[in-house]
């Protein structure tokens, strides 16, 4: 009842498919902004304290995967003795039914006390078990926290072996190492009988020396992964988690997953290609308002600022400790995508069209006409119940998006 493999050689595939199915996380800002397929991989780079692992253990809670491998390379004890105090009291619901979370998760644990020898095969060691469950038929997402650490100790283990070093004292071979790595996820059909298909996601935090992105083990994850979430310091020092920066970071996969969300959702793609149309311009504009203030701005501007500072405080930010938000279905992630999108399309609309009539519009009197009931809701979109049905989700998001359509229409009429 055992299984022999060498942990450096891959498992042999009949064939190689493209991931088709997104990685759904249950936090807003990467199901949203920056998505995965599963099959994909996906880096975390970020400094102390930014939050890798907080994001790496609430996909392993609540992704969309079948089996989790969490390898704990190089970092302290106590963020193993977390994952085994939390997760044991969690549960995941399958085909109508709970079981614990446990029971689809396995640890591979070389904390930083371990030998130097051990951390370099840790890495190793979960992908071969990841393949070990992709092959019976098994989506499996695969938690690598971190790889700096894994690439410190191949360091230290070519300064014994003599060998030539390069950029920063790691060895030259690094980049291939790194490939050869992350070469091992992806979408496969299974050799044998019966017919089946697998897919492995690798997500590699990655720790570079005070958060700096240059650093050389971040560089060469950069140019072989297709998703990148990077963390941001002073996100995380205003306690704005998860701290993903949604100017610097990216996703390879948006064209690959357009026609499964069309079919979720027909107007999700323009809904997201508005929210960070939003957000690019929110940034261009902090700087202005920095260097003359607020009142100089124009009122579309100033509903930019306004729509922004809900998509920031309300959308992206997520409670992992609260009843309500720890996790976010997609379909509660689409409806307050549609609703923010709805209030900013209409706070444009009638100030555009106030500006050509004698009364005009200012964003002020927008907040004022709307403080207590459209701008009240979005602000409360987010205490909705995860579990609650999609039906009855998307009839109160609709609610929602009718609610601000009449609102503004009474307010032009006016």
């Amino acid at each position: 009842m055992s299984h022999f493999w060498p942990v450096r050689n891959p498992r042999p595939v009949a064939e190689k498919l493209a991931g088709d199915t997104p990685l759904l996380t249950g936090q807003r800002v990467l199901d949203a902004l920056f998505p995965s397929v599963q099959g994909g991989t996906c880096a975390i780079p970020g400094a102390f304290g930014c939050g890798k692992t907080c994001i790496s253990q609430a996909l392993s809670k609540y992704s969309n995967s079948e089996c989790i491998i969490y390898v704990g390379c190089g970092e302290r004890g106590n963020e193993m003795a977390e994952v085994l105090d939390d997760f044991p009291s969690l549960t995941t619901w399958v085909d109508g039914k709970e079981y614990d979370i446990m029971q689809r998760t396995s640890l591979v644990a070389n904390t930083s006390n371990m030998p130097v020898a051990a951390r370099e095969a840790s890495i190793y060691t979960g992908i071969t078990l990841a393949e070990y469950f992709r092959d019976m038929g098994y989506n499996v997402a695969m938690m690598a926290d971190s790889t700096s650490r894994w690439a410190e100790a191949l360091r230290e283990i070519s300064g014994r072996l003599a060998e030539m070093p390069a950029d920063a004292g790691y060895p030259a071979h690094l980049g291939s190492k790194l490939a050869h790595f992350y070469e091992r996820a992806g979408k496969v059909t299974c050799l044998g009988a019966p017919n089946r298909t697998g897919s492995i996601t690798i997500v590699g935090a990655v720790s570079p020396p005070g958060g700096d992105f240059s650093d050389p083990v971040t560089s060469a994850t950069l140019s072989i992964v297709q998703v990148f979430w990077g963390l941001d310091k002073n996100l995380a020092k205003r306690k704005h988690f998860p701290s993903v920066n949604w100017n610097l970071s990216f996703t390879s996969y948006d064209s690959v997953l357009e026609e499964y969300y069309a079919n979720v959702e027909p107007d999700f793609m323009d809904l997201k290609r508005t929210t960070r149309k939003i957000l690019q311009q929110e940034d261009e504009l902090v700087e202005i308002v920095q260097l003359v203030g607020k009142d100089s701005l124009s009122e579309d501007q100033k509903a930019i600022l306004k729509t922004a500072s809900i998509i920031k405080d309300e959308f992206l930010q997520q409670n992992a400790f609260s009843d309500h938000d720890y996790n976010c279905p997609l379909t509660k992630t689409i409806g307050m995508m549609k609703c923010i999108v709805k209030f900013y399309e209409n706070c444009m609309k009638i100030i555009s069209d106030s500006s050509k009539s004698e009364k005009k519009i200012s964003m002020g009197f927008i907040e004022q006409s709307l403080k207590y009931n459209v701008i009240d809701k979005l602000y409360n979109m987010k205490f909705l119940d995860p579990l609650t049905p999609d039906l009855e989700i998307r009839e109160y998001f609709d609610n929602i998006v009718t609610e601000i359509e009449n609102k503004f229409r009474e307010m032009q009429i006016y």
